[in-house]
């Protein structure tokens, strides 16, 4: 497994703060949205890296394992583990403030299939293989958490999908992968989202993004429309001399933010103004009037 810089993904250093890494993972997050992107397979990567890099250092616990352990952070515990073993037994064991990652490196071989420590009979131990799948998603599918079951090897896996999912996110279910060999631990299972474009509604990161028809009366007198939103119809009220390309922000209106409940972005309108067609000879002369008043 090689080792992937996160701090290097999000263009950080080692001591950036939680607020740092979040403005960073929000900057990259935009430029590589395989929405903006969507007939570049570089950008769809990118974006998974830096989901990836962004779900580790945004997490204190797992932050600190990766600042320790590099490439091998998910195993840390099984490698203390094996430190408190060692300095149990009768041979002599470095003290814990000795061990670093080259010390890691060794037990990780030998746990998951390398050399081993020459002397003992024990079988070696051998990680299961991770598996990864694809679920596609359509935007409202996206909406609301709900479950779904996959068929992972002949085994049935039921999993909840949380509200907000982004599209190209990739989430890991521990010991869903391949079986370990000689009591070895199982792999994971990483499942990648696709989700579909919209007819109405465009996403970016928690907000949504429409395009309203507005009559021309309408836009000229102001008054009352109802729209749709993802979660149900909401009456909205045109302001009087309304221009074409004007915008309205709907507060709460707009997609749930990932793994945080009751929490929505906005809903941004933007009205385009219909002008009438077909008109009849009268119609045409009360526009006439009306352009020479």
């Amino acid at each position: 497994m090689n080792f992937v810089d996160y701090y290097k993904i999000l263009g950080i250093d080692k001591s950036a703060t939680p607020k740092d890494i979040k403005n960073a993972y929000r900057k990259l997050a935009r430029k590589y949205h395989p929405d903006l992107n969507p007939n570049d397979e570089g950008t769809k990567k990118n974006f998974q890296q830096i989901n990836e890099a962004n779900e580790v250092l945004s997490d204190p616990e797992k932050r600190k394992k990766y600042d320790q352990y590099g490439k091998d952070w998910e195993h840390a515990e099984e490698f203390e583990k094996q430190k408190q073993y060692q300095s149990s037994g009768s041979r002599a064991t470095r003290s814990s403030s000795s061990h670093n990652s080259e010390d890691f490196s060794e037990f990780f071989e030998s746990m998951f299939g390398g050399s081993g420590n020459g002397g003992k009979s024990r079988q070696t131990k051998y990680r299961g293989e991770d598996y990864k799948a694809e679920i596609h998603l359509n935007l409202i599918d996206a909406f609301e958490t709900h479950q779904q079951t996959l068929n992972v090897n002949g085994n049935k896996i039921r999993i909840t999908i949380p509200a907000g999912i982004e599209n190209g996110q990739t989430i890991k279910i521990p010991g869903h992968g391949g079986a370990g060999i000689n009591g070895g631990p199982n792999g994971d299972l990483y499942i990648a989202f696709s989700i579909a474009n919209h007819s109405i509604f465009k996403r970016l990161e928690n907000n949504l993004f429409a395009n309203i028809d507005l009559d021309i009366y309408k836009a000229v007198l102001g008054g009352e429309i109802t729209i749709d939103t993802l979660n149900g119809q909401v009456k909205l009220k045109v302001k009087p001399e309304t221009q074409n390309g004007s915008k309205v922000k709907l507060k709460g209106k707009g997609f749930p933010v990932y793994k945080n409940e009751g929490q929505f972005g906005d809903l941004l309108i933007t009205f385009n103004i219909k002008i009438p067609t077909h008109l009849t000879e009268k119609q045409k002369e009360l526009f006439t009037e009306l352009s020479k008043s």
